[in-house]
Protein backbone atom coordinates (compact mmCIF):
# COMPACT_ATOMS: atom_id res chain seq x y z
CA UNK A 1 0.00 0.00 0.00
CA UNK A 2 1.72 3.35 -1.29
CA UNK A 3 2.66 5.68 1.52
CA UNK A 4 2.01 2.76 4.34
CA UNK A 5 4.01 2.46 7.58
CA UNK A 6 5.86 -0.37 6.64
CA UNK A 7 7.29 1.97 3.11
CA UNK A 8 7.91 4.82 6.21
CA UNK A 9 10.03 2.12 8.02
CA UNK A 10 11.54 0.74 5.38
CA UNK A 11 12.88 4.51 4.20
CA UNK A 12 13.36 4.74 8.00
CA UNK A 13 16.08 1.48 7.90
CA UNK A 14 17.81 2.27 4.59
CA UNK A 15 20.29 5.25 4.78
CA UNK A 16 17.87 8.65 3.41
CA UNK A 17 21.33 9.99 1.84
CA UNK A 18 21.51 6.52 -0.09
CA UNK A 19 18.13 6.68 -1.45
CA UNK A 20 17.91 10.49 -2.13
CA UNK A 21 21.46 9.83 -4.13
CA UNK A 22 19.90 7.17 -6.22
CA UNK A 23 16.70 8.72 -6.89
CA UNK A 24 18.75 12.23 -7.77
CA UNK A 25 20.77 9.48 -9.86
CA UNK A 26 17.87 8.22 -11.47
CA UNK A 27 15.45 10.95 -12.08
CA UNK A 28 16.57 12.27 -15.25
CA UNK A 29 14.89 15.90 -14.98
CA UNK A 30 15.66 16.54 -11.10
CA UNK A 31 19.04 14.93 -11.48
CA UNK A 32 19.54 17.13 -14.92
CA UNK A 33 18.32 19.92 -12.80
CA UNK A 34 21.64 19.57 -10.51
CA UNK A 35 24.17 17.80 -12.84
CA UNK A 36 24.03 20.72 -15.17
CA UNK A 37 24.43 23.41 -12.59
CA UNK A 38 27.67 21.77 -11.21
CA UNK A 39 29.02 21.43 -14.93
CA UNK A 40 28.45 24.91 -15.11
CA UNK A 41 29.36 26.01 -12.10
CA UNK A 42 32.92 24.18 -12.73
CA UNK A 43 33.24 25.83 -15.95
CA UNK A 44 32.68 29.33 -15.52
CA UNK A 45 34.76 29.23 -12.27
CA UNK A 46 37.69 28.26 -14.47
CA UNK A 47 36.58 30.89 -17.25
CA UNK A 48 36.72 33.54 -15.13
CA UNK A 49 39.68 32.87 -13.16
CA UNK A 50 41.51 32.61 -16.79
CA UNK A 51 40.05 36.03 -17.28
CA UNK A 52 40.92 37.73 -14.41
CA UNK A 53 44.83 36.19 -14.44
CA UNK A 54 45.97 39.70 -15.07
CA UNK A 55 44.48 42.30 -12.87
CA UNK A 56 46.57 43.90 -10.58
CA UNK A 57 44.03 46.64 -8.78
CA UNK A 58 43.22 45.62 -5.59
CA UNK A 59 39.49 46.89 -5.81
CA UNK A 60 38.99 45.57 -9.41
CA UNK A 61 40.50 42.12 -7.52
CA UNK A 62 38.00 42.14 -4.93
CA UNK A 63 35.16 42.74 -7.55
CA UNK A 64 36.14 39.67 -9.46
CA UNK A 65 36.98 37.53 -6.74
CA UNK A 66 33.48 38.18 -5.12
CA UNK A 67 31.82 37.11 -8.62
CA UNK A 68 34.23 34.34 -8.62
CA UNK A 69 33.05 32.77 -5.54
CA UNK A 70 29.52 32.75 -6.81
CA UNK A 71 30.83 29.88 -8.51
CA UNK A 72 33.03 28.29 -6.19
CA UNK A 73 30.03 28.00 -3.88
CA UNK A 74 27.75 26.56 -6.02
CA UNK A 75 30.02 23.53 -6.55
CA UNK A 76 29.76 22.85 -3.61
CA UNK A 77 26.33 23.48 -2.93
CA UNK A 78 24.89 21.63 -5.77
CA UNK A 79 27.39 18.56 -5.03
CA UNK A 80 25.56 18.17 -1.90
CA UNK A 81 21.79 18.11 -3.52
CA UNK A 82 23.73 15.55 -6.03
CA UNK A 83 25.34 13.45 -2.98
CA UNK A 84 21.46 13.54 -1.47
CA UNK A 85 23.59 15.43 1.44
CA UNK A 86 20.89 18.22 1.64
CA UNK A 87 17.65 16.41 -0.01
CA UNK A 88 15.01 14.97 2.01
CA UNK A 89 11.52 13.74 2.23
CA UNK A 90 8.92 15.60 4.21
CA UNK A 91 5.70 15.14 5.36
CA UNK A 92 3.71 18.17 4.34
CA UNK A 93 1.38 19.45 7.10
CA UNK A 94 -2.52 19.61 7.12
CA UNK A 95 -4.13 21.66 4.44
CA UNK A 96 -0.74 21.62 2.10
CA UNK A 97 -1.54 20.54 -1.08
CA UNK A 98 0.46 18.18 -0.98
CA UNK A 99 -0.52 16.95 1.79
CA UNK A 100 -0.94 12.64 2.52
CA UNK A 101 0.74 12.61 -1.10
CA UNK A 102 3.65 9.78 -1.66
CA UNK A 103 6.69 9.73 -3.79
CA UNK A 104 7.61 7.34 -5.68
CA UNK A 105 11.39 6.42 -5.40
CA UNK A 106 13.47 6.18 -8.48
CA UNK A 107 16.57 3.81 -8.61
CA UNK A 108 18.08 1.69 -5.21
CA UNK A 109 17.25 -0.16 -3.23
CA UNK A 110 13.59 1.26 -2.87
CA UNK A 111 13.34 1.58 -6.80
CA UNK A 112 9.60 1.74 -7.29
CA UNK A 113 8.05 2.43 -3.85
CA UNK A 114 6.37 5.21 -2.62
CA UNK A 115 7.22 6.83 0.60
CA UNK A 116 4.44 9.39 2.01
CA UNK A 117 5.86 13.15 1.48
CA UNK A 118 7.15 15.06 -1.15
CA UNK A 119 11.11 15.83 -2.15
CA UNK A 120 12.64 19.03 -0.57
CA UNK A 121 15.69 20.76 -1.47
CA UNK A 122 16.50 22.17 1.12
CA UNK A 123 20.26 22.80 0.03
CA UNK A 124 19.26 25.00 -2.02
CA UNK A 125 18.45 27.92 0.65
CA UNK A 126 22.05 27.01 1.65
CA UNK A 127 23.62 27.60 -1.55
CA UNK A 128 22.04 31.12 -1.85
CA UNK A 129 22.88 31.80 1.95
CA UNK A 130 26.31 31.41 0.66
CA UNK A 131 26.56 32.82 -2.89
CA UNK A 132 24.28 36.11 -2.99
CA UNK A 133 26.14 37.80 -0.45
CA UNK A 134 28.59 38.04 -2.41
CA UNK A 135 26.52 38.89 -5.77
CA UNK A 136 25.70 41.80 -3.21
CA UNK A 137 29.62 42.96 -2.39
CA UNK A 138 30.04 42.57 -6.28
CA UNK A 139 27.12 45.05 -6.93
CA UNK A 140 27.96 47.80 -3.77
CA UNK A 141 31.63 47.56 -4.66
CA UNK A 142 30.53 48.31 -8.38
CA UNK A 143 28.10 51.20 -7.28
CA UNK A 144 30.93 52.41 -4.57
CA UNK A 145 29.06 52.13 -2.05
CA UNK A 146 30.57 52.25 1.49
CA UNK A 147 30.58 49.23 3.98
CA UNK A 148 27.70 50.30 6.15
CA UNK A 149 25.11 49.61 3.34
CA UNK A 150 27.03 46.92 2.22
CA UNK A 151 26.89 45.05 5.45
CA UNK A 152 23.25 46.08 5.71
CA UNK A 153 22.04 44.61 2.48
CA UNK A 154 24.29 41.28 3.18
CA UNK A 155 22.89 40.61 6.75
CA UNK A 156 19.39 41.24 5.36
CA UNK A 157 20.49 38.65 2.40
CA UNK A 158 21.23 36.13 4.58
CA UNK A 159 18.10 36.84 6.50
CA UNK A 160 16.02 35.94 3.77
CA UNK A 161 17.27 33.02 2.90
CA UNK A 162 17.26 31.26 6.40
CA UNK A 163 13.86 32.26 6.55
CA UNK A 164 13.20 30.99 3.73
CA UNK A 165 14.93 27.35 4.27
CA UNK A 166 12.53 27.26 7.86
CA UNK A 167 9.41 28.13 5.46
CA UNK A 168 10.76 25.01 3.69
CA UNK A 169 11.32 22.95 6.80
CA UNK A 170 8.63 23.71 9.06
CA UNK A 171 5.76 20.83 8.59
CA UNK A 172 3.90 21.49 12.17
CA UNK A 173 1.77 23.77 10.35
CA UNK A 174 0.82 24.92 6.93
CA UNK A 175 0.19 29.05 8.33
CA UNK A 176 3.57 28.81 9.81
CA UNK A 177 5.27 28.21 6.56
CA UNK A 178 3.58 31.47 4.94
CA UNK A 179 4.32 33.18 8.15
CA UNK A 180 8.11 32.30 7.83
CA UNK A 181 7.83 33.53 3.69
CA UNK A 182 6.47 36.69 4.90
CA UNK A 183 9.29 37.23 6.94
CA UNK A 184 11.33 36.39 3.94
CA UNK A 185 9.71 38.37 1.90
CA UNK A 186 9.56 41.52 4.39
CA UNK A 187 13.88 41.12 4.27
CA UNK A 188 13.70 41.60 0.74
CA UNK A 189 12.43 44.62 0.66
CA UNK A 190 14.84 46.16 2.81
CA UNK A 191 17.34 44.49 0.39
CA UNK A 192 15.60 46.30 -2.85
CA UNK A 193 15.17 49.49 -1.04
CA UNK A 194 19.45 49.43 -0.71
CA UNK A 195 19.47 48.45 -4.29
CA UNK A 196 16.90 50.64 -5.70
CA UNK A 197 16.99 53.72 -3.41
CA UNK A 198 20.23 53.66 -1.72
CA UNK A 199 23.22 52.30 -4.61
CA UNK A 200 21.41 54.44 -7.68
CA UNK A 201 23.08 57.54 -5.94
CA UNK A 202 26.40 56.21 -5.00
CA UNK A 203 26.75 54.69 -8.50
CA UNK A 204 26.17 58.01 -9.96
CA UNK A 205 29.03 59.51 -8.09
CA UNK A 206 31.25 57.08 -8.92
CA UNK A 207 30.46 56.80 -12.51
CA UNK A 208 29.48 53.30 -12.63
CA UNK A 209 25.93 53.87 -13.48
CA UNK A 210 24.85 51.89 -16.90
CA UNK A 211 26.46 48.92 -15.69
CA UNK A 212 25.05 48.69 -12.00
CA UNK A 213 21.52 49.62 -13.52
CA UNK A 214 21.67 46.78 -16.07
CA UNK A 215 22.90 44.32 -13.19
CA UNK A 216 20.29 45.42 -10.41
CA UNK A 217 17.18 45.62 -12.47
CA UNK A 218 18.80 41.82 -13.22
CA UNK A 219 19.02 41.13 -9.86
CA UNK A 220 15.61 42.51 -8.54
CA UNK A 221 13.61 40.83 -11.66
CA UNK A 222 15.51 37.42 -11.12
CA UNK A 223 14.97 37.25 -7.08
CA UNK A 224 11.44 38.24 -7.72
CA UNK A 225 11.02 35.13 -9.79
CA UNK A 226 12.65 33.12 -7.08
CA UNK A 227 10.04 34.34 -4.52
CA UNK A 228 7.05 33.87 -7.18
CA UNK A 229 8.13 30.43 -8.03
CA UNK A 230 8.31 29.25 -4.55
CA UNK A 231 4.87 30.50 -3.93
CA UNK A 232 3.95 28.55 -6.87
CA UNK A 233 6.17 25.72 -7.04
CA UNK A 234 5.95 22.22 -4.81
CA UNK A 235 6.68 23.32 -1.47
CA UNK A 236 4.16 26.78 -1.92
CA UNK A 237 1.09 26.55 -3.36
CA UNK A 238 1.94 23.32 -5.56
CA UNK A 239 0.50 24.53 -8.76
CA UNK A 240 3.15 23.05 -9.98
CA UNK A 241 3.69 20.17 -8.23
CA UNK A 242 6.62 17.87 -9.46
CA UNK A 243 9.86 18.21 -7.62
CA UNK A 244 11.75 18.05 -10.70
CA UNK A 245 10.07 21.04 -12.92
CA UNK A 246 10.08 22.93 -9.38
CA UNK A 247 13.76 22.12 -9.36
CA UNK A 248 14.36 23.32 -13.04
CA UNK A 249 12.91 26.15 -12.69
CA UNK A 250 15.62 27.07 -10.04
CA UNK A 251 18.22 25.82 -11.85
CA UNK A 252 16.83 27.85 -14.49
CA UNK A 253 17.42 31.42 -12.55
CA UNK A 254 20.51 30.57 -11.12
CA UNK A 255 22.11 30.27 -14.78
CA UNK A 256 21.59 33.66 -15.02
CA UNK A 257 21.46 35.55 -11.47
CA UNK A 258 24.58 33.82 -10.91
CA UNK A 259 26.84 32.95 -14.02
CA UNK A 260 25.43 35.39 -16.49
CA UNK A 261 25.67 38.22 -14.21
CA UNK A 262 29.59 37.33 -13.12
CA UNK A 263 30.35 37.09 -16.40
CA UNK A 264 29.22 40.46 -16.75
CA UNK A 265 30.71 41.90 -13.47
CA UNK A 266 34.02 40.07 -14.74
CA UNK A 267 33.77 41.31 -18.00
CA UNK A 268 33.11 45.14 -17.22
CA UNK A 269 35.64 45.21 -14.13
CA UNK A 270 38.83 43.92 -16.64
CA UNK A 271 37.54 47.06 -19.35
CA UNK A 272 37.05 49.57 -16.37
CA UNK A 273 39.98 49.14 -14.18
CA UNK A 274 41.04 52.96 -14.44
CA UNK A 275 36.82 53.72 -13.35
CA UNK A 276 36.73 51.27 -10.37
CA UNK A 277 39.84 52.62 -9.11
CA UNK A 278 39.19 56.42 -9.18
CA UNK A 279 36.67 57.23 -6.72
CA UNK A 280 38.42 59.03 -3.98
CA UNK A 281 35.53 59.24 -1.70
CA UNK A 282 34.21 55.83 -1.90
CA UNK A 283 38.34 53.55 -1.81
CA UNK A 284 40.62 54.26 -4.80
CA UNK A 285 43.08 52.19 -5.63
CA UNK A 286 44.80 50.43 -2.61
CA UNK A 287 41.96 50.20 -0.61
CA UNK A 288 40.17 46.97 -1.21
CA UNK A 289 37.25 47.94 1.41
CA UNK A 290 35.43 51.37 0.58
CA UNK A 291 35.71 53.52 3.78
CA UNK A 292 32.10 54.46 5.18
CA UNK A 293 31.20 57.76 4.28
Amino acid sequence: MPGSILDDLVLQVTNEQEVMYDHVLNDELLGSSIWVNIAVAGLTLLFFAFLARNVKDPRSQLIVISALTVSAVSIVSYTGLASGLTISILEMPENHALAGETTEIAGGALEGQEVEGTISLWGRYLTWAFSTPFILLALGLLAGSNITKIFTAIVFDVGIMITGLAAALTTSEYLMRWFWYAISCSFLLVVFYILLVEWPEDAKAAGTTEIFSLLRNLTVILWIGYTLWWAIGNEGLAIIEDAGITSWGYSAFDLVAKYAFSFLVINWTLNNQDIVSSGDSYGATGDAIPADD
